[in-house]
Parts: structure tokens; C-alpha cells; sequence
């Protein structure tokens, strides 16, 4: 029963931290050009998929789709952007796992693949309405690999902190007996 406030808790907590990790980045990365942006909350949410939600439940896919609208209304001018990417690649980590198992090393590539595609889909999205004119190789060096770098370490740190956690809660939410999801 707890599960149920402390999904939507985490979930608030993640949108504010992400709008805050900004000034975490050392300057020196700034002056270099690099843009790094952290997905903390789609972090989140990939494990949120792979350890929680059962194969016919989509409560990911739900918390992506209001994480984004929320996250395009706070941080961005250009409301659904981050939604449609944020949906659409949990949705894609939901059909990874019907054919993938759920371990460590099928989490993080599925956690990979995942981000790096929704950060190309907000750069593509952006590109293509005229609002960043960074061609596609700048894009991949000084933005693309230190984002994808940064949010490997959040989902390992959140691997760590929330795996077991979710898959206890599934079992109490879907009252589950003996199965680890």
C-alpha cells in the first residue's frame, strides 16, 4: 500500500532534482561546449518498468507521459516534446522486456539504448522545429555521450538504490508470492 505514495513522492522529487543538477556540472564541462542534461526521472522510470509493472500493467508508461508533460512545462518552452519522448521509449524498454530478461546487464543496456534514443528524439524533435541548429556530429560529441555517461551512472546509483525496493513493492501491489517480477 505504501508503494503508492512513494512512487508519486520519488517521481516529484526526481522532476525538481533534474531541474537542479544544472549546477552541479563543473564549469570546466560547460566551458567546454559539453551540454550534459540528466534524466534522473527517466532513470527512474526504466526501472520503474522493468522491476515493478507486470507485462499487461502500464503504470510506466502513465508516469512517463505526466513526468514529461510536467518537465516540458517547468524547464521547457515547447510542451510535449519530452512526454512523447519520454512515452515512447519507456514503451520501447516495455516491449525489451517481454523478449529480455530483467537482469543487471539487460537492465543497463536496456537503460542505455533508452536514453541515448530519447535524447536523439528531443534533439531531433528540436532540429527539426529550428529551435537548436547544432548539426548532428556536434550533437553527438558535445552533447549525445556525456549525457548518455551521466545517466548511466544515475540509473546505476538507482539500480542499487531501487531494484529491490520495486520488485517488493510489485509483489505487495500485485500481490505477487515468491516471484521476483
Amino acid at each position: 500500500m505504501m508503494s503508492r505514495i512513494y512512487t508519486p513522492l520519488i517521481v516529484i522529487i526526481l522532476i525538481v532534482l533534474q531541474g537542479v543538477s544544472l549546477n552541479f556540472i563543473p564549469v570546466s564541462f560547460v566551458e567546454s561546449g559539453w551540454v550534459i542534461v540528466s534524466h534522473s526521472v527517466f532513470m527512474f522510470l526504466v526501472l520503474y518498468k522493468l522491476f515493478f509493472d507486470l507485462e499487461e500493467t502500464n503504470y510506466a508508461i502513465v508516469w512517463a507521459a505526466f513526468a514529461g508533460i510536467i518537465i516540458d512545462i517547468v524547464y521547457t518552452d515547447i510542451i510535449g516534446v519530452y512526454m512523447f519522448s519520454y512515452t515512447m521509449m519507456i514503451f520501447f524498454v516495455h516491449g525489451g522486456r517481454r523478449w529480455l530478461q530483467s537482469n543487471f546487464y539487460i537492465s543497463t543496456l536496456l537503460a542505455l539504448v533508452s536514453v541515448s534514443m530519447a535524447d536523439f528524439i528531443l534533439y531531433f524533435i528540436y532540429y527539426l522545429i529550428d529551435i537548436t541548429q547544432m548539426e548532428i556530429s556536434d550533437y553527438a560529441y558535445y552533447r549525445l555521450f556525456p549525457t548518455v555517461l551521466l545517466n548511466i551512472i544515475i540509473f546505476l546509483i538507482f539500480y542499487v538504490l531501487f531494484k529491490n525496493k520495486l520488485v517488493k513493492w510489485s509483489n505487495e501491489r500485485f500481490d505477487l508470492k515468491g516471484t521476483t517480477n
